[in-house]
């Protein structure tokens, strides 16, 4: 210790060694006191010298170094470290100073005896003294146990003079209360007898203090002093002080049981007043039966008045709210009013058991379905617009009021019928947009019907088929996700409705969907079928580019419109119902079927208006006396014309089609075959009279090798189809024609170049031109056979008509 302490002092640690002194010294001399208790407690030798072991002594994040700063600390760990290390730094951290922690208490425990065996047996100096200091012999550390001891005896003697002191006051509080004993059994009675007198006082100041209540309408006080006094006066009523009592303040009791009766009767009050009252006169003792009539007699009538205004509103003369207005009245004020009165009810004739729970649900029965009878009438007053907005708010606001009392009322059913209304209004609803959907879909075909009969202005076009079928398309989808976007307002979340098992299944299956969507598609079919199904009245009357524009849509809709429009309604509402729903591939073939059924019905009537002209054309001629043949008729360059025009509006809306390869010389064929070998042994029995054969039997021979023409057969979607469909209607009206006449050689010869003409023509217009050839054979045979003199033109000549005319 000595070398320890003499090395503390060197060159400069004298008072002159320094301009500091001491001063600079004491850090020097608390280091090595320091260390000299880590060398006493066995750590290491180099902290015990009191260096640092860390490589810089200054470091101020050196936990362990004399200069260590928490802020400079906390701030690195900030910069540098991550969240993972800085909660991993945290955890470590707090181990490490509950382990500090543990290890100085065990310190000090297991080293105290040592600490003080040595400050009693050795005489030394502290290390936290000076250096030059003289140590007192005796040492501090033992005068400092001495006087511990010393203060310890002194606590012993002061806690025995307290004791002794306690036991004294124990004896005196003994002694005490056994004096006051009796005086304390006395100051007991007295203090009864004293409670008994204020309540005899009490009683006996009971009919003042009752009409004194009554005069100053204080009525429930005086029905808490009669509640007081009741069964006091009950059990002492055999006493004539007692019995006066009683009587005087029955008197007083039944004067205030009539005020109460009529301030009750008046109604001028409010529902929480009147129930006031039916409470006091139950407390009073009067009949419960009784007052339960009344007090509903007394609520009917305020509920009433509620309907009567409401009523009133839907009369004829004053305009009526909007639905939004009325709801709201009808809620704060009948279903307002009807809450308050079932509350007090049930809070004042709770007694009354399942008989009295029976006859309030009635009444609220009652009114309930009065009430709900007035909210339907406005209801149906809102059939116009198709935005529900403010409908499914009034809704939503009538199935919330009717909570409270649905909840209170269980057994009246209010909110099960409140229930069914929003459903049933929800129904309608969606019948109402069907309705418009049907409506609008009709104005846009009486558009496109204006639109085809309006007349052509020089210069200006109007719209085209594809236009009009476009604008038709996008109107009709428009139409439908305007309907979808109001019906979903039913099922959005914040609709008080909208989780009932009915909004979240058959609403949105069976509602939505099938009758809406569906519902629409199939009335839109069959509003296009109604125009085929009666040909002699819609029919004949429809313009043949609407049929083809309608049998269009359909098609379309049975490619992509369809399935997108399900598609769509199954997003918006989402389907939590297992019923089943009509499947896409039904709806598409329907479509279909609908297409086929219009474009046919195209083909029959376009086929019609030209097989009208060439009918007329044949059976208005003389064809025994006719002129020989200049100029190809008329009417055949009406058809050519006809058919052109026919060809161009279905290729407005149609493909071309697929057509059979054609030959080379198709423009001139017809002529050929009539002059050609087949044909001249076809006619050549009837040109000579020397014929080896009938012509009837090689007619009828040939017609057993020759192909079936199936003049109605299926129409394909395509330009091809359609018009090979209306060729052949055309041609077979005019082949059955011309077996029905008779005629001239140039009537014949007229034939045979009205159908070189028709060839010439009509070939590029059919899949297989071969049709049309054969059909123009058996026109032109067919005439032949009903010739007496069957003479045919030369066909150079039948050419040169042909092209000049």
């Amino acid at each position: 210790m000595a070398a320890a302490a003499a090395a503390g002092r060197g060159p400069g640690s004298g008072p002159g060694g320094s301009p500091e002194g001491p001063e600079a010294e004491a850090p020097e001399r608390r280091r090595k006191a320091h260390g000299m208790l880590k060398l006493y407690y066995g750590l290491s030798e180099v902290e015990a010298a009191g260096r640092p072991a860390g490589p810089d002594p200054l470091d101020p994040t050196d936990l362990n170094g004399a200069h260590f700063d928490p802020e400079v600390y906390l701030d690195k760990l900030r910069r540098e470290c991550p969240l993972a290390q800085l909660m991993d730094s945290e955890t470590d951290m707090v181990r490490q100073i509950r382990a500090l922690d543990s290890d100085m208490q065990t310190l000090v425990y297991e080293n105290y005896n040592k600490f003080i065996s040595a400050t009693v047996t050795k005489h030394h100096c502290s290390p936290f003294q000076a250096p030059n200091h003289q140590c007192d012999p005796r040492g501090v550390s033992s005068d400092t146990i001495r006087k511990m001891k010393n203060d310890f005896r002194k606590m012993e003697d002061e806690m025995d003079r307290l004791a002794t002191n306690m036991a004294v006051i124990t004896d005196f509080s003994a002694r005490i209360s056994a004096t006051l004993q009796d005086r304390h059994e006395r100051i007991t009675k007295l203090a009864g007898v004293h409670a008994l007198l204020r309540k005899l006082q009490f009683l006996f100041e009971l009919p003042s203090r009752l009409t004194k209540c009554v005069e100053l309408g204080a009525y429930g006080q005086a029905v808490r002093y009669q509640g007081r006094a009741r069964a006091v006066l009950q059990q002492y009523q055999h006493l004539p002080s007692f019995r006066a009592i009683q009587d005087d303040c029955q008197v007083i009791t039944a004067r205030l049981a009539q005020q109460l009766r009529q301030r009750f009767r008046e109604g001028g009050s409010g529902a929480p007043e009147q129930a006031e009252c039916v409470e006091l006169l139950l407390a009073l003792g009067e009949p419960a039966e009784e007052l339960c009539e009344e007090f509903l007699a007394r609520g009917r009538a305020r509920l009433e008045e509620e309907l009567r205004g409401l009523e009133a509103e839907l009369g004829p003369s004053p305009p009526a709210p909007d639905v939004l207005e009325f709801t709201d009245r009808g809620g704060s004020g009948f279903v307002g009013g009807l809450c308050q009165v079932a509350a007090a009810y049930q809070e004042l004739f709770a007694a009354q058991g399942p008989a009295g729970a029976e006859k309030l649900a009635a009444f609220a029965r009652e009114l309930g379905s009065r009430y709900f009878v007035l909210v339907e009438r406005r209801l149906a007053q809102e059939q116009g617009g198709s935005d529900n907005s403010l409908l499914v708010r009034a809704l939503d606001r009538f199935h919330r009021r009717l909570r409270a009392p649905g909840a209170l009322l269980a057994a009246a059913g209010l909110a099960e019928a409140a229930t069914e209304i929003v459903e049933r209004v929800a129904r309608e609803r969606l019948g109402q947009h069907l309705q418009g959907l049907q409506s609008a879909f009709l104005g846009c075909l009486t558009d496109v019907r204006q639109a085809l009969a309006a007349p052509r202005v020089a210069g200006k076009e109007g719209p085209g088929l594809a236009e009009l079928l476009a604008n038709v398309a996008s109107s009709t989808l428009s139409h439908i996700k305007a309907s979808l976007a109001s019906v979903h307002l039913f099922t959005a979340k914040e609709v008080s409705f909208s989780n009932k098992p009915y909004f979240r299944g058959e609403f949105c299956s069976q509602g939505v969907r099938e009758s809406l969507i569906v519902g629409f598609i199939r009335s839109m079919c069959q509003t296009a079928q109604n125009f085929c199904d009666s040909p002699g009245e819609k029919g004949g009357a429809t313009p043949p580019a609407l049929l083809l524009l309608l049998s269009r849509l359909c098609l379309d809709y049975e490619t992509a419109t369809i399935s997108y429009i399900l598609t769509l309604t199954d997003e918006q509402f989402l389907v939590q119902d297992q019923s089943p729903v009509t499947p896409v591939s039904t709806l598409c073939a329907e479509a279909r079927e609908t297409a086929r059924r219009l474009l046919t019905h195209y083909v029959k009537v376009q086929g019609l208006v030209i097989s009208q002209m060439l009918r007329k054309s044949v059976e208005t001629r003389d064809w025994l006396s006719t002129l020989e043949p200049r100029n190809v008729r008329a009417v055949m360059k009406r058809v050519v014309e006809d058919t052109t025009a026919i060809d161009v509006q279905v290729g407005l809306l149609y493909e071309e089609g697929v057509r059979k390869a054609q030959s080379s010389d198709s423009s001139k064929r017809t002529f050929s075959v009539y002059s050609s070998s087949r044909q001249q042994g076809r006619y050549a029995p009837s040109y000579t009279p020397s014929a080896p054969m009938d012509t009837n039997l090689l007619s009828n021979i040939q017609k057993l090798f020759s192909e079936r023409i199936d003049v109605f057969s299926p129409v394909e979607f395509n330009k091809v189809s359609v018009l090979t469909g209306i060729i052949k209607i055309s041609l077979k009206t005019l082949l059955e024609c011309v077996r029905l006449r008779t005629f001239g050689r140039f009537g014949l010869q007229q034939v045979q170049v009205d159908c070189h003409f028709l060839q010439l023509y009509l070939w590029r217009f059919v899949a297989d031109e071969e049709l049309v050839h054969l059909l123009l054979d058996e026109v032109v045979a067919s005439a032949a056979l009903r010739c007496p003199d069957p003479v045919p033109m030369e066909p150079s000549v039948v050419e040169v008509i042909c092209e000049r005319g």
